[in-house]
């Protein structure tokens, strides 16, 4: 997904600093304010301080003012002056975008940045994100709650086949086929999401297990080839999701667990509603940040009302 990614040839920047639940306001506002294809941003905490910090970046030059304003709606005047805008360069995400930025634990899974290597502990899984910009890295909500219902699925059972549809950084498909070591299934729409899911692979001694692909939805045939999945992983936005669901469905198997996120809590009822059209159930739901992670599975259909009965019974 294009959250965790930098629009394609971001140029500009947003920076500000502000109290918790301010920054998700303001996340918030700018997420549902432009185009998630020209524009992405993120909170997130940093280990230096109680504050957190907010980041938005545009492809193209954004109207200072129409920023500005945004923000005053949901923080006030004052954070919206403290707001700071420039120019992007390599710096700003390929070596200094991580520093600063605590490692994320959630159950077995640590998230961290290079200069973080040496916190992972004996019994975790660490994940080396390759620095790019801070809400790549498991500080957002949405992949945090993915990462929550994975481990939690890896407390029940092992599956046999696993799915990441829209990849981004990779985070998810690297998380699975290190907790359950076999090789897991990805793509993005977007090549440069797929290069970046690439480079983390290789970082963390994963590329034999993932080899993310070029792929919309889940129509390419490497995808659909490896089906029936009885874990899918879908950490994206509403209105894909939506739409996906009946190809979903078709590649599930039944009994199967989908772990969907991306949305902010209003998006839920219309997402469990499509899936539900495919018998596909909600059975869990989780909101991290503002952002809702559903646990969701496949009815099973009951055997003792398809089999055939036998003679006399």
């Amino acid at each position: 997904m294009l959250e965790g990614l930098p629009p394609n040839n971001a140029a500009f920047v947003m920076r500000v600093t502000c109290a918790p639940t301010t920054a998700l306001r303001i996340v918030d506002v700018i997420v549902e304010s432009f185009d998630p294809a020209e524009t992405a941003a993120a909170a997130f905490e940093r280990s230096d301080s109680e504050s957190w910090g907010v980041e938005a970046y545009f492809g193209a030059a954004p109207d200072e003012t129409q920023v500005r304003a945004l923000i005053g709606v949901v923080a006030g005047a004052k954070i919206a002056r403290a707001a700071s805008f420039g120019r992007v360069d390599s710096r700003d995400w390929v070596t200094h975008s991580l520093v600063g930025l605590a490692p994320v634990r959630v159950g077995r899974f640590l998230i961290h940045g290079e200069h973080d290597r040496k916190v992972v502990g004996a019994q975790e899984i660490g994940i080396e994100v390759e620095a790019a910009l801070a809400f790549g890295t498991g500080h957002h909500g949405s992949t945090r709650g993915c990462l929550f219902f994975l481990a939690a699925v890896a407390k029940r059972r092992r599956p046999r086949a696993v799915l990441d549809v829209g990849t981004g950084t990779g985070i998810l498909a690297i998380a699975a086929a290190r907790m359950f070591r076999l090789a897991v299934k990805a793509g993005d729409i977007d090549a440069v999401a797929v290069a970046t899911a690439q480079a983390n692979a290789k970082r963390n001694r994963a590329a034999p297990l993932v080899r993310p692909i070029v792929a919309r939805g889940v129509a390419h045939p490497a995808l659909r080839s490896a089906a029936p999945y009885d874990l899918v992983l879908a950490n994206i936005l509403a209105a894909p999701l939506r739409t996906l669901a009946p190809a979903l469905r078709q590649i599930l198997a039944p009994g199967g667990e989908i772990i969907l996120s991306g949305l902010l809590p209003r998006d839920v009822p219309g997402v469990v509603s499509a899936y539900a059209a495919q018998k596909i159930r909600l059975v869990r739901r989780l909101e991290l940040d503002g952002w809702a992670t559903l646990l969701m599975r496949r009815h099973l259909p009951d055997l003792r009302l398809t089999c055939p009965r036998k003679r006399g019974e």
